[in-house]
């Protein structure tokens, strides 16, 4: 698909938002904004476009919407755009990344927003595994697990808290993303790493890996037959496993559309209504390279792992200051 520009992605997803009769007149004259992170051209509005396709397709009626590009991928300058623009009628919306919920769960100063209060009107949501070569070793205090990270404030990083958290020994070897995490393992420089994708358990099937744990969030396994990796120190330590789940959760949302947290409940069930088209759209792609489409009540569900009670939050802030030395600016 070719690069959007800020003319051409409203000129696709005309028609974005809709309202019952009653209230139609009125919003059909009005205008309606979309933020997106960065940069133009990039993931997110590449999804956004194919959002919005689905979603004009379920809508009573259409305005005009605009496209604003804010800020980098990591979704942060463009939430806290969205928190001061939200109005009470939907006529904003921000598609917001995984990573925008993380900044935010660690603690990062830019992230100003509330976004547990903001509503998921749909949201695409992916696999993560932790995986490596042949079974997964016994725990062995002399020889622990070298696990491949991109840096302490990445949501990949919750995994090393998972397995602390079932005693299994390990090591961080950051400064490794996703590419450069395959190949430090293919030389020997570590034991294990942590696999992001619409379809987990067939990249490691290519590359070679065996999958170990699924890095699971409360109440959805996409894995059946692959063990969990943080949940068995549930009863133990309630409030790390619900951290270390808020990371899997940040790194397995690739992407959700959401509303103000005001929205009227007409309009966000018109909204709604409408996800599903693009939940249809969705399940007609190649499932290696979609992920799942989640709406409405699933939607909601999955996105509430992300915003863990305030001792979970405070559990993992802990945790990354004492086993990495490591806290947000």
């Amino acid at each position: 698909m070719p690069a959007l520009t800020r003319r051409a992605l409203p000129a696709l997803v005309a028609a974005l938002l809709g309202a019952p009769a009653a209230r139609a007149q009125r919003l059909t004259a009005d205008t309606a904004t979309l933020l997106l992170p960065g940069p133009e051209g990039g993931p997110a509005a590449l999804w956004a476009a194919k959002v919005a396709a689905g979603l004009v397709r379920g809508l009573p009626h259409a305005v005009a919407l605009h496209s604003t590009t804010i800020g980098g991928p990591d979704g942060v300058t463009a939430a806290n755009r969205f928190a001061t623009l939200e109005g009470i009628d939907g006529r904003t919306l921000l598609v917001l990344p995984g990573s925008a919920a993380h900044a935010r769960l660690i603690g990062e100063s830019r992230a100003r927003y509330p976004v547990e209060g903001w509503l998921p009107l749909c949201a695409s949501w992916q696999g993560a595994i932790l995986a490596g070569r042949g079974p997964m070793p016994a725990p062995d205090a002399a020889r622990p697990l070298r696990l491949a990270l991109p840096g302490p404030d990445a949501p990949e990083t919750a995994a090393l808290l998972g397995l602390d958290l079932i005693g299994h020994p390990a090591i961080p070897v950051f400064g490794l993303g996703a590419l450069a995490a395959e190949q430090a393992l293919a030389r020997g420089e570590v034991d294990a790493l942590v696999i992001a994708t619409p379809s987990p358990m067939l990249r490691a099937a290519r590359i070679g890996l065996t999958p170990w744990r699924e890095l699971e969030t409360p109440g959805r396994r996409d894995i059946p037959g692959l063990p969990p990796l943080a949940e068995a120190a549930m009863q133990a330590r309630p409030p790390q496993v619900a951290a270390a789940q808020a990371g899997f959760a940040a790194l397995r949302l690739r992407a959700a559309l959401v509303l103000p947290a005001l929205t009227s409940a007409d309009l966000v069930a018109v909204w709604r209504r409408a996800a599903l088209r693009w939940q249809e759209d969705e399940a007609k792609e190649s499932p290696e390279n979609t992920a799942p489409a989640l709406v409405g009540a699933e939607a909601r569900m999955a996105m509430s792992a992300l915003f863990p009670s305030p001792d979970g939050v405070l559990a993992y802030r802990e945790w990354l200051l004492r086993r990495l030395s490591w806290q947000a600016a």
